[in-house]
């Protein structure tokens, strides 16, 4: 049986109320939010292998670089050439990369409870999941926040007719931000960061 991911989160929480994990399943009351990104083997979420994982924190208009996470995982035997010339990611690239279990311990201390901010957020998340489950019993209890939709609610009010193009490359020219290194977790996951603080902010945002 298949259960509505808020049904099974709500479960999720239940289960684990007293256990070490339980300060994940707080509402966060914070102002922190984590811009993250995964590069993976494939776009089917049940065939993808994780490449690699970036994300970094953003607090109030800075979005801060020194406090990053830039992780490689060890080469899956799906690592074909069909998604090299999507992300340019070698096996070779991945030879001093960590465990599965390394990163997933890593992401959880990086991430906490704070809300998990991305550009087709709901993806990287499940394919998280898809990993954390079988080693903690629970999916990232995060809240999400999906970058193209901040953008359409904002923008949507100064655009006359048609339909918005939410493409990452249109949204980064759009909002006047660089693209970092595209196609890298890490690079994608600080511009990420830079368009929500200037969608949030209206301004230029500030890197510390």
């Amino acid at each position: 049986m298949i259960l509505p991911r808020t049904i099974r989160r709500m479960k999720e929480r239940r289960d684990h109320r007293d256990g070490p994990y339980a300060h994940l399943f707080e509402p966060y009351q914070g102002d922190e939010v984590v811009s993250l990104d995964c590069e993976t083997t494939s776009l089917d979420v049940k065939k993808a292998e994780i490449l690699s994982i970036g994300a970094v924190r953003i607090r109030g208009r800075k979005v801060m670089t020194s406090e990053r996470l830039d992780i490689k995982l060890k080469p899956p035997a799906s690592l074909t050439g069909d998604s090299i010339k999507i992300h340019k990611i070698r096996a070779a690239d991945l030879v001093d990369g960590v465990d599965i279990d390394e990163a997933l311990e890593q992401v959880l201390a990086f991430v906490g409870n704070r809300p998990i901010l991305g550009y087709y957020v709901n993806y990287d998340i499940r394919v998280l999941d898809k990993y954390f489950r079988p080693k903690y019993g629970f999916g990232l209890p995060n809240k999400a926040i999906e970058l193209s939709h901040v953008y359409h609610d904002i923008i949507k009010w100064k655009t006359v007719g048609g339909d918005l193009d939410l493409r990452f490359d249109t949204i980064s020219k759009k909002l006047d931000i660089p693209i970092i290194q595209r196609h890298t977790a890490l690079g994608d996951a600080i511009t990420v960061a830079l368009m929500y603080v200037r969608l949030r902010h209206g301004s230029p945002p500030s890197v510390a």
